[in-house]
């Protein structure tokens, strides 16, 4: 249920060279070029072409990318692309002067053993996939001799999805230079009839718009998109390219009836979409997490989000928000019509929605779903109208009910199936296999909102999805004696603008006609709609050859069964789920689709011998504590739980640096003396200072090699604002202006001056917000006073760190703006666990380690596992300079080494 569902592809076929001065990666500008505008650093791509047949919603796409060595010796060439999260690769090759590398898929654990087997002999894995918002990245990356050429072809299939009323393909454009013969074919054949169609691209100038062609008429429908060279360019006589960014496709079908029927070669499909009913009035619910962890971006962007909600809810809706921290907390007693009076309350009461305390999951639910049975039982609320709880949270259950399984049993229990319950997670600290499973037991779905500056956008936009309910309890019948091997056939709701898809397998062989009853509930009064399908006339679609790829229907029934056999796995344990897995296994093998039960097994030559690289279908990032975020032996990887615009330290001391476009993060620790003070953030505009003190432990273990350090005094100061804040693990000392004021560890204290905002929870942390700056928390880790080693520690954490200038650097601060990296070969390490890998940053080619450092916000004492790229040698390579370069005299010094 995206905003849009995306046909989304990030096409770049990349060269890359080392050289003794300087290594270029897809992530950095390039620092030399051939005099030949169409060569770099050798490599000349002369073909890229993406070519999409969409066949009644289904897409198959085929990305084909050519490219040949100008240079006198071996170059290096990546081809990378991002692949929607919903699609499922089907097809890869590699062709070098005349030979094809083929790409088998398997089994996943015939496809490990196989991948194992060539680690063994010591060859590396050249693939790598990796998770973005709405996409999974492909990357492969060859060594082609002088003067010889390489072919790269990739197919993958997807169901189109609507939304808003509209099928959506956007292709994300970035080739990265000037392509000789660079094209976008997208060939459309909806046998309803297409009823509007339009393209465009972010990247498009008035010049180069002359340049996409569109047309439609009938059930066909072509865009093409074919620029020049010299319509490549950025100006008259640069050799960059404009081709950077999104090219978008939309199109919707004619509707003169609310569904469609089509049948070819024993298998059909149902789309079915009514227009022009009446919306349901809607009962909802919001299930608010106002938690200490929700504090500052995620909390404002909550606000930002319900406010413009309000706005959006019609008269005849019913309303209400539950808050849950330590407590529960609701705004009113029952659910309250939309009146214009209710509304501006409501907003009232938004913008003063703060935070506080742990995470009562278990107790905002069961109050929601109390409300909306005490709703229907009192008649508060019409008898036709469309109920759903809407629950958003940042965290685990950690007061009340924490236990997951009995959270998920309780909700099961008392909404028994009358409410549909809508999960979003915020950020990646959540536990998302949690609530998405809660979330499909409850005839719902989960969605994760990235914590960013469009979070208030993405919640606003699934609100919008659901906003207009048309039917409830809508079934899809056919008869039973005719098909088999039906997909999902029964729905909660059906929402304005959006369409339900069902697929079976006809069984009937005499069958000469199939029809379709659909029974629903409306608005005003039950409905039922009936559709025909004659098996000859549906047929004649195979006639149109030049859009039509094979048994599309086939395949679509194929895809939506592994897409709703994965999820019912999600919820289901034991033979069960067995069975399930085992009948997702046959079809994506017998169908050739790579799903997170297959893998796809790519040979590619190299050093006069065959590599293996493997490639998986990524799972979206579970985060619960302890666990990891790719598998151990097929070494992908994909979201981890990393909080975007997020830095940290703590430990020993272990520094966290998230970088939000990769959803990832690096590491690094600095091992330094007991004593030194480390500049970690200095912004000279602001005037934000941070720096921090190291102590070792009580004495040297004897089978330590060096001694442990940690921040043991931490010195905050804005000169903007006259204060200065000092902390160590007794005492809290908070100087703003000539006013000094003394805290301890055992206060509870809630500060708020002009400007400055100042929290401490007592044993735990302490929160500063300093107006529009940045904010950060301060951990307090206790140990046993009697411990013969360690000690008393804090630890830092950054939130908001992009509020702070350009200018920022320190051990921290440099990392607050804008930083990018690449991840090229990922292969065993001395840990068999633990892969390594080389990272290309800041023009540096480094080895890392994936690892795993803890996050102490929520849990002080054991921490949630983050997972992040290590860098060796006190972060050589990565940070500016070396690390003594920070040292300070003091903690409030500002003048580094």
């Amino acid at each position: 249920m995206e905003n849009h569902l995306l046909f989304y592809i990030l096409l770049a076929l990349i060269p890359v060279l080392e050289t003794s001065d300087f290594f270029i990666t897809p992530f950095r500008n390039f620092k030399k070029r051939s005099a030949d505008d169409l060569i770099v650093n050798g490599i000349e791509i002369y073909s890229m072409k993406i070519d999409s047949k969409v066949t009644s919603r289904f897409a198959h796409n085929v990305i084909t990318s050519r490219a040949v060595n100008r240079a006198n010796v071996s170059r290096e060439v990546f081809f990378d692309v991002d692949l929607p999260k919903t699609a499922f690769i089907t097809n890869f090759s590699m062709t070098i002067d005349g030979v094809t590398y083929p790409g088998n898929i398997k089994e996943k654990e015939v496809a490990k053993k196989q991948y194992e087997k060539a680690v063994s002999r010591g060859q590396t894995a050249g693939l790598v996939r990796a998770s973005g918002r709405k996409t999974e990245k492909f990357t492969v990356s060859v060594n082609i001799a002088a003067a010889s050429k390489v072919t790269f072809e990739l197919t993958y299939e997807e169901l189109l999805k609507r939304n808003f009323g509209k099928y959506e393909m956007l292709i994300k454009v970035k080739p990265k230079q000037l392509v000789n013969h660079f094209e976008i074919q997208a060939n459309i054949f909806e046998p309803q009839g297409i009823s509007e169609l339009e393209a465009q691209g972010s990247f498009i100038t008035n010049d180069l718009s002359q340049v996409i062609k569109k047309s439609f008429s009938g059930k066909k429908g072509h865009v093409s998109f074919k620029p020049t060279i010299d319509q490549q360019r950025t100006c008259a006589n640069c050799s960059t390219s404009l081709l950077d960014g999104d090219f978008t496709i939309k199109y919707d079908v004619k509707r003169d009836s609310p569904g469609d029927l089509q049948i070819v070669n024993g298998y059909f499909v149902h789309f079915f979409a009514p227009t022009n009913l009446p919306n349901f009035p809607k009962n909802v619910v919001f299930v608010i997490d106002v938690s200490g962890s929700m504090y500052g971006i995620g909390i404002q962007q909550t606000r930002e989000a319900l406010l413009k909600i309000l706005e959006d809810i019609r008269e005849d809706d019913h309303f209400n928000f539950i808050l849950f921290g330590s407590n529960v907390h609701i705004w009113k007693d029952r659910l309250v019509k939309a009146t214009a009076e209710n509304l501006k309350k409501a907003k009232d009461f938004v913008r003063a929605i703060g935070t506080q305390g742990m995470t009562n999951l278990h107790g905002g639910l069961m109050k929601g779903i109390e409300m909306l049975t005490t709703a229907f039982e009192t008649n508060s609320v019409p008898k036709r109208s469309a109920s759903i709880i809407i629950l958003l949270t940042d965290g685990h259950p950690n007061e009340g009910v924490s236990n997951l399984q009995e959270i998920q049993a309780n909700v099961k229990k008392n909404i028994q199936g009358r409410y549909p319950l809508y999960n979003l997670a915020f950020g990646y600290a959540v536990d998302y296999n949690f609530l998405e499973k809660m979330a499909l037991e409850n005839k719902g779905v989960a969605r994760r909102i990235y914590p960013d500056s469009d979070s208030a956008i993405q919640m606003e936009g699934f609100y919008a999805e659901v906003a207009n309910p048309m039917l409830t309890e809508v079934k899809l019948n056919y008869p039973e004696n005719a098909i088999s091997d039906l997909t999902q056939n029964n729905f909660k709701h059906y929402y304005d603008g959006s369409e339900i898809v069902v697929a079976g397998r006809i069984t009937d062989n005499d069958l000469n006609s199939l029809t379709a009853d659909v029974k629903a509930q409306g608005a005003e009064n039950d409905v039922t709609f009936s559709e025909q399908a004659d098996v000859e006339e549906t047929a004649k679609a195979l006639q149109e050859q030049e859009y039509i790829f094979g048994d599309y229907i086939e395949r679509l029934w194929a895809y939506l069964t592994i897409q709703q056999l994965l999820e019912k796995r999600t919820v289901t344990q034991g033979e069960e789920k067995e069975n399930l897995t085992a009948e997702a296994l046959e079809l994506s093998l017998k169908y050739k689709f790579v799903t997170p039960l297959t893998s796809m097994v790519v040979t590619k030559p190299e050093d006069n011998e065959d590599k293996a690289a493997i490639a998986d279908k990524p799972v979206e990032a579970r985060a619960a504590p302890g666990t990891q975020s790719y598998p151990t032996h097929s070494y992908q990887y994909s979201s981890p739980s990393v909080p975007s615009l997020y830095t940290s330290v703590d430990g020993d001391p272990h520094f966290i640096i998230s970088v939000p476009q990769k959803e990832d993060a690096i590491c690094f620790n600095i091992n330094e003396e007991t004593g030194a003070v480390l500049n970690l953030i200095n912004d000279p505009v602001t005037g934000i200072r941070v720096n921090g003190q190291l102590i070792g432990d009580k004495r040297v273990s004897s089978d330590a090699k060096i001694q442990n350090t940690y921040f043991g005094k931490l010195g905050i100061e804005n000169k903007q604002l006259e204060l200065k804040l000092e902390v160590t693990p007794e005492k809290i000392t908070l100087q703003k202006g000539r006013k000094k004021t003394v805290f301890t560890w055992l206060d509870t204290v809630t500060l708020r001056q002009e400007g400055l905002t100042v929290i401490i929870n007592r044993k735990k942390n302490l929160v500063l917000s300093m107006g529009d700056g940045a904010s950060f928390v301060i951990v307090l880790h206790q140990v046993w006073k009697k411990h013969p080693l360690h000690q008393d520690f804090l630890g830092l954490y950054t939130l908001d760190s992009h509020k702070l200038s350009e200018r920022t650097h320190g051990l921290l601060g440099q990392f607050f703006h804008h930083i990018d990296f690449n991840i090229l070969e990922i292969h065993p390490g001395s840990d068999s666990k633990k892969p390594d890998a080389t990272i290309v940053i800041k023009n540096n080619k480094l080895t890392v380690t994936r690892g795993w450092q803890k996050d102490y916000r929520k849990d002080p004492k054991h921490g949630i596992d983050i997972p992040c790229w290590f860098v060796h040698n006190n972060g050589a390579g990565l940070i500016d300079g070396v690390h003594t370069d920070y040292i300070v005299s003091n903690i409030f010094d500002t003048t580094v080494n």
